[in-house]
Order: structure tokens, then C-alpha cells, then sequence
């Protein structure tokens, strides 16, 4: 029953979206789970304690952030799937933990800046789904900000929530998101957040580990389909240069995408004003990447996507 809710969560979710009307309505789950974050931040994360004590604080608060939406994922779950028809219903509620249409849409208004506005249009899309200095990125830096924020979402966004849905139903899916949403929002190296958010850092990078393999494969097998991609030069760039990215996981699909596409992407970056070294993925790939490989890019996303939901529709069909 997970996988075809993992599998119909996925066929609602690239047709739907998220709606705007109930986004205004009722928000959505990730606001749900970043109110209930912000609170236990600001309850929980004291400055004048020792940082020994604020990890405690911080693994609690995960603790209490992990168990509240699956529990109650949990509960509506079991509710719906007592009635007709309930395995749609706990579809639709699944769909909501995942972003292939949103991802999509935010990627390619990027290309559409850079085409239709030049490098100020395409510097302001892509702020809204990166975190670097966008004032600090040429034209070639946004496209490539953009297909590594591709890459790697597509991975946290989609493919691990997918498989998370799969492996443990809707409390599953919900315990992803709410764990992927605390890192986002405390699991950084400031001040602030290093102690307390360091439980949080840690658990999403274990939780991701199988889904971002799993990515990996997805854009190699996917580059077989997409006309100019490279299947045996993503295979090769990802078992050569995953390993070097600064995260345990982000390496593996936006290794996979530079190879794909001959690019070099990763690398040196800006943020907040500090510059942050790393390594290229797809090293020795090309640089200078244009709003033609964002779109390239995209092409071979949604394909792997396919692949995704042609997998876990096999798992499903196998299992029933």
C-alpha cells in the first residue's frame, strides 16, 4: 500500500501541483512544520546555555518535530483508508510532500529571465532558489546555480520523500519533510545553529543517503533517453567526483547532471559574502553554461521523474 501511495502521490502531484487557491487558504505542510520549528527555536535554542546543553535541546526539538507530523499522518492515514476509495484521498495528502511541478517551474522561469531580461532578470530568479550572493554570479554562474539547485531538489524534493512515502506510508513521507525542513531551517554552521541545529544537520544527511543514489542513477539511466545527453560520462563523473562534494549527498545527482550535459557545475561559491571552495562536479566539463542547458537540463529531469514513477509503479504492481 506505501508504494502505491508513493506512486500515486507522484501522478497527482506532476499534474496538480500545489494549488495556489488552498496554498492562500490553508498554506501548506512545510509552513505547518516551519511554525512548529520557529517555536521550538525560539523556546528551546537559549544563548547562555553551554553548547552540550543546546544539543540536547536540538535533539529533542527534532525529536518533537519528527514524531508529531507522522504521527498525525499517521492517525489521518488509517482514518482514510477505512473508507472507499481512501488509498486517492491519502495520495492527495501525499502529493503535497512533494515539488516536481514547483521545482520545474522555478528552473525554467531562470532560462526565461536570462532569455527574455539578461543577467539582472536572471540573477533575481535565480535568488529565489539559491542561497549564494546573486550579485556576486555572472550569467554562466546563474545557469549553473540553476541546474545544481535542479539537480539536488530533485533529490531532497521529490525522489526522497518518494521513497520515504514508499518505505513508510504517509507518516513516512511526513517524517522526511519535517526532518529535510528542520535542516533547511536550523541546521547551519552559525552561531546560532551549530549546536542546536546539529542533530537536525546529521539526521537529514543519513535520511538522504538512499535517495540520493538513487537520483544519481535515475539522471544516468535518464541521459539513455534525452537527445545530446552523455549516459557514460554521468556515470563516470558521478563515481568520480560525488565523493568530493562539500554534502554527503548533494554530490551524487548534480555529479550525474554535470556528466550528463558536459558541464562543470559546484565549485567555488559565494555566501554571505564569504567565498566557499569546492570542487567541480563534472570536472573538466564546460563552464560557460547558457539558458539552452538549463532547458537541456530540464529535459532530462523530467525524464528521470518518469523514470521514477515507472519504477515505483512496477513496485507497486509487484507487490499487490
Amino acid at each position: 500500500m506505501s508504494a502505491l501511495t508513493a506512486f500515486l502521490s507522484l501522478l497527482i502531484e506532476a499534474r496538480l501541483g500545489y494549488p495556489d487557491r488552498l496554498f492562500r487558504a490553508i498554506g501548506h505542510p512545510v509552513t505547518w512544520i516551519g511554525a512548529l520549528i520557529s517555536c521550538l527555536d525560539r523556546g528551546l535554542n537559549r544563548a547562555a546555555d553551554s553548547d552540550a546543553a543546546r544539543r540536547m535541546a536540538g535533539l529533542f526539538a527534532l525529536l518533537v518535530i519528527v514524531v508529531v507530523p507522522a504521527t498525525i499522518a499517521r492517525l489521518a492515514e488509517s482514518a482514510l483508508l477505512a473508507l472507499p476509495l481512501g488509498i486517492v484521498a491519502v495520495a492527495l495528502l501525499g502529493s503535497s510532500l512533494l515539488s516536481q511541478k514547483s521545482l520545474a517551474s522555478h528552473v525554467e522561469a531562470v532560462a526565461d529571465a536570462l532569455d527574455s531580461g539578461g543577467l539582472v532578470a536572471g540573477r533575481k530568479a535565480v535568488s529565489m532558489i539559491v542561497g549564494r550572493d546573486p550579485e556576486k554570479l555572472d550569467e554562466a554562474a546563474v545557469g549553473r546555480a540553476a541546474i545544481e539547485s535542479l539537480a539536488e531538489n530533485f533529490s531532497d524534493g521529490i525522489v526522497a520523500p518518494a521513497f520515504w512515502l514508499g518505505v513508510g506510508g504517509l507518516a513516512g513521507g511526513a517524517a522526511y519533510k519535517a526532518a529535510n525542513t528542520a535542516d533547511s531551517m536550523i541546521g547551519h554552521r552559525t552561531e546560532r545553529h551549530e549546536a542546536f541545529g546539529w542533530a537536525a544537520a546529521r539526521f537529514d544527511d543519513l535520511i538522504n543517503l538512499p535517495a540520493s543514489r538513487l537520483t544519481g542513477l535515475l539522471i544516468v539511466a535518464a541521459a539513455f533517453f534525452v537527445k545530446g545527453a552523455d549516459p557514460a560520462e554521468s556515470w563516470r563523473a558521478m563515481r568520480r567526483d560525488a565523493r568530493f562534494h562539500r554534502s554527503p549527498n548533494a554530490g551524487w545527482p548534480e555529479a550525474a547532471m554535470a556528466g550528463a550535459l558536459g558541464l562543470a557545475l559546484a565549485g567555488p561559491r559565494s555566501y554571505g559574502g564569504v567565498l566557499v571552495e569546492g570542487r567541480y562536479m563534472g570536472e573538466g566539463g564546460r563552464v560557460g553554461v547558457t539558458s539552452a542547458d538549463i532547458r537541456q537540463a530540464l529535459r532530462l529531469y523530467w525524464t528521470a521523474d518518469m523514470l521514477l514513477i515507472v519504477l515505483l509503479g512496477a513496485i507497486a504492481l509487484m507487490i499487490w
